[in-house]
């Protein structure tokens, strides 16, 4: 079917109180990895693409391939950026034929933040795709973006309501404790918190979903107390990226002498689908569709 935009996904999601995983993808295998999971689990996903991806794969490669495949799959797609740095990079996506981006401008200052994101917001609109802001700092390493536990910021639930209002964005991104890339220790989530933000922003933006960065490591008695709480889409990035590292570790391992790359990353997609496949089950998105 063809690409949706994420208000379609998370809005069953929020009525079925179930949580839409987001993966991030960066090549063919691991977007076919993502995409076979959803199939086979009857599950909508969303396809996380990175600025980094994009320098990697070129954005119209990636973005044909998602397209191509999702075409051909029974269960909703989400093709989405996710921290696109700028404005234009915003735009880039959305003529590329994506219809959800998400726009991070939370490193700088309230004012600053909401004139990117409402700018964003605008343009998105306008032609019917759904845009992510986010309102506090996460912490943690993804890509290029570092944010150090000095610079890390927890999301105030009036703050978090006044920036939905202010920008009228479709889901917003919030700082609970969860951080990118792998926890150092045990991660403590602020539930509570995570409450109060859901019902802060639900009484001035009904419409609008939360969203849980950083989901890779955290312990899944978290993750369900999360979407307990209100969390609707859930983002995992470093868990795919070690899967399919492992992959073809282990194929190495195996077989040494292998010479064909399609040995190679054959094995390495299997794993991401395992690990997608695990996740959407925990996120109780799987037999939705």
């Amino acid at each position: 079917m063809p690409l949706v935009s994420l208000r379609e996904v998370c809005a069953a999601a929020e009525k079925g109180r179930y949580a839409v995983g987001a993966f991030g993808v960066q090549n063919l295998e691991t977007i076919q990895g993502v995409i076979e999971a959803a199939i086979e689990e009857r599950s909508p996903a969303i396809l996380l693409v990175s600025a980094g991806a994009i320098k990697y794969g070129g954005l119209r490669p990636l973005a044909e391939i998602i397209k191509a495949l999702a075409e051909q799959a029974p269960v909703p797609i989400v093709a989405h950026l996710d921290h696109g740095p700028s404005f234009e990079v915003a735009t880039q996506c959305i003529m590329a034929g994506f219809k959800s981006v998400m726009v991070d401008a939370s490193h700088y200052d309230y004012d600053k933040n909401v004139a990117i994101t409402r700018q964003v917001v605008a343009m998105a609109h306008a032609v019917g795709a759904t845009v992510e802001g986010e309102i506090g700092r996460i912490g943690g390493v993804e890509e290029n973006i570092v944010v150090s536990e000095a610079e890390a910021a927890m999301t105030e639930p009036e703050e978090a309501a006044r920036f939905v209002q202010d920008t009228g964005v479709d889901a917003v991104a919030v700082a609970i404790g969860n951080a990118h890339g792998l926890y150092k220790g045990e991660p403590k989530l602020d539930i509570p918190r995570m409450g109060r933000i859901y019902e802060a922003v639900k009484r001035v933006a009904p419409d609008c979903f939360l969203v849980l960065h950083g989901g890779s490591g955290t312990p899944d008695h978290m993750i369900k107390d999360a979407i307990a709480a209100g969390v609707s889409k859930i983002n995992i990035g470093t868990e795919l990226k070690l899967a399919f590292v492992e992959g073809i570790r282990e194929t190495l391992e195996k077989k040494p002498g292998v010479d064909d790359p399609r040995h190679l990353v054959g094995p390495a997609r299997q794993k991401v689908k395992e690990v997608t496949k695990a996740k959407m089950r925990l996120f109780g998105s799987s037999g939705r569709v």
